[in-house]
């Protein structure tokens, strides 16, 4: 199935062109680009961004077709990725900073997220080939996010140098039965100690490794945003994997506060699965 890219002509959608080549290459797969002007009269202003998408894929040697829709952008997004059969979505976004965070609550990146029928990747920075990729499990949903990135994107992993499965104890969320050992313990002793949390990730890497690629569990301790985004940047990845909650009707998924603030904040390319 194509990748459905979002292109706007601004040079955060440049950026998402570039990166969703990238992932074409990655699962051996073609671009749909997707301009949405907002009058029909605007078409030929379509034309122009279309041409700038060219300029960006063709040296890439990247296999695509553009399409242009008429109306509001989120809206006409998830239109295109409702009526055709799409891998995932890729759009861009603007990098936010500081407070201004808390408030960027009806970005298109955001509503296209929550609304779209499939996988999407939100771009911030320019990022190469996908080499290092963070799968971050709560072990809260049944499927997992590794079970749901193992069905739906079955070959995302096929040529990755290394895979990091992160769960994030915080004492904030722990129950009375959890005592202060597991509050501190790493990956490996919650995994031998058959800890809850050392079940999730014992299953996670169980599940990855059938992938044929090493497969690092992790555990970090304190709020669950702040250690998502230092061991992104930390780990250097090139692209962060998280899980959202199914929604029903007109609301495809919720994003929760913690995946909100995370897609919000993140400083480089993340794939919300459902």
């Amino acid at each position: 199935m194509p990748i459905l890219v979002a292109n706007g002509g601004s040079a955060h959608s440049i950026v998402a062109l570039t990166f969703g080549a990238h992932l074409a290459a990655l699962i051996n797969s073609s671009l749909v680009v997707l301009t949405v002007v907002k009058r029909e009269e605007d078409r030929e202003q379509a034309e122009d961004v279309l041409q700038a998408a060219q300029l960006v894929l063709d040296p890439m040697e990247a296999r695509y077709e553009s399409r242009v829709r008429v109306g509001h952008p989120a809206e006409e997004i998830v239109a295109e990725a409702e009526g055709g059969r799409y891998s995932m979505v890729v759009v861009g976004e603007k990098q936010h900073h500081g407070l201004m965070t808390r408030f960027i609550l009806g970005s298109t990146a955001v509503r296209v997220v929550e609304h779209a029928p499939c996988p999407v990747v939100v771009v911030k920075r320019q990022v190469g080939r996908v080499q290092r990729v963070l799968i971050c499990d709560s072990g809260a949903r049944v499927p997992s996010v590794v079970d749901k990135v193992a069905a739906q994107l079955p070959r995302l992993f096929d040529a990755v140098e290394s895979i990091t499965v992160l769960h994030v104890m915080s004492q904030m969320s722990a129950g009375p039965g959890v005592d202060g050992h597991q509050l501190r313990a790493d990956a490996g002793e919650l995994i031998e100690e058959h800890a809850p949390e050392g079940q999730v990730l014992g299953r996670d890497v169980s599940v990855l490794e059938g992938t044929g690629h090493p497969v690092l569990p992790k555990v970090r301790h304190g709020r669950v945003v702040d250690e998502v985004l230092t061991e992104a940047r930390e780990g250097d990845y090139d692209l962060v994997i998280i899980g959202a909650h199914e929604g029903t009707g007109w609301r495809r998924i919720l994003l929760d506060d913690l995946a909100h603030e995370i897609v919000v904040r993140l400083d480089r390319p993340v794939l919300v699965v459902r």
